[in-house]
């Protein structure tokens, strides 16, 4: 079966690491058709527009895309491409694991857990506005619908993946509106799973705790703006978000990328690391249902990992992206000859 996938080089090592991860795959056997857009500033430039309709509409249409990185100014310039495309394709769950990798010096080699993040509402919806100059006002969204949705989420995410536990992320200490009802929807959602543990953290002593005591968490499910900071913490546990996938999930639909900025800094060097979004695209090989596949591209990452000779500048090593892509693509070669 040949699958057909929307692609988005996206900005600075973008292309590069897209190039690399789509070799990788493909060495897998599965066949792939990619159907190439672009988002953000190459967008605007060419179309007038940073989510051009030809790129959401081919999104919608495949149901899957594999995304570079997007660059977004800050403080000024055109809002969130990654926030735009969430909303335009109602991909209420951000999903990211946080695993370390063998022969990764981290402060937690043995770190296993999963951060479901809500994707389309909180303080992220952008609702902002200037109240007087000097004085500007953003609007908290909350609602029954989505809190409960992402709940059920990450219930079923457990439950599919052997997950013994969830626990929701919250700060209904102090909004006890707005966090209070997402944490009243979390545990009404809990009563339909009762052969999975149900517990709550205050975002602050969270943060404590993922610190000194990471492995007491399993699945952890928050709000749009925790999650986007509590998810970068977990991946400074493990080495960085260099190493660190995610994936976007809706109903119709999903786009997997790796969580790490552009860097224009290094872009068109040849020396990006690849592997935050090969792992994502290794999550979106078993989302297609090309389990077998996906299992041998990781076997052989994982290999590479471990022997530990053949590693980017990022992790001490002298190899560029191609080596490192090479070395992952012999290791698949040689399981599907053996």
């Amino acid at each position: 079966m040949k699958h057909k996938i929307t692609l988005i080089p996206g900005d600075g090592i973008g292309p590069e690491i897209v190039a690399a991860t789509v070799r990788i795959i493909e060495a897998s056997g599965v066949e792939f058709e990619w159907e190439t857009q672009i988002l953000g500033a190459q967008a605007l430039e060419k179309y007038g527009n940073t989510l051009p309709d030809a790129a959401i509409e081919s999104m919608r249409s495949n149901k899957v895309a594999l995304k570079g990185p997007i660059m977004t100014p800050i403080g000024k310039g055109f809002t969130s491409v990654n926030v735009g495309l969430r909303k335009a394709l109602d991909l209420y769950a951000n999903v990211r694991p946080i695993k370390a990798l063998p022969n990764v010096e981290c402060r937690y080699p043995d770190l296993d857990l999963v951060i479901i993040r809500e994707n389309t509402e909180d303080l992220y919806a952008g609702l902002e506005h200037i109240v007087v100059p000097g004085v500007v006002e953003s609007l908290k969204i909350i609602t029954e619908k989505a809190s409960t949705r992402i709940a059920k989420y990450a219930f079923e995410y457990a439950k599919d993946n052997n997950r013994k536990k969830v626990t929701a992320v919250h700060k209904a200490n102090i909004m006890k509106l707005s966090d209070g009802l997402f944490l009243e929807c979390f545990y009404n959602v809990a009563k339909d799973y009762p052969e999975i543990t149900a517990d709550d953290k205050i975002i602050d002593n969270c943060c404590m705790q993922l610190v000194m005591r990471p492995e007491q968490f399993d699945v952890m499910v928050m709000e749009n703006l925790y999650g986007d900071i509590v998810s970068d913490l977990c991946a400074g546990l493990i080495g960085g978000l260099g190493l660190a996938p995610g994936g976007n999930i809706g109903e119709q639909g999903a786009v997997f990328e790796a969580v790490h900025g552009s860097a224009p800094d290094i872009a068109g060097q040849g020396i990006a690391n690849p592997t935050a979004l090969l792992m994502s695209a290794i999550i979106m090989l078993r989302y297609i249902g090309e389990k077998d596949a996906a299992q041998n591209v990781e076997d052989a990452m994982m290999a590479v990992f471990a022997e530990g000779t053949v590693r980017t500048k990022d992790l001490g090593g002298t190899a560029n992206t191609t080596d490192f892509a090479n070395a992952i693509i012999e290791k698949i070669v040689k399981s599907r000859e053996s």
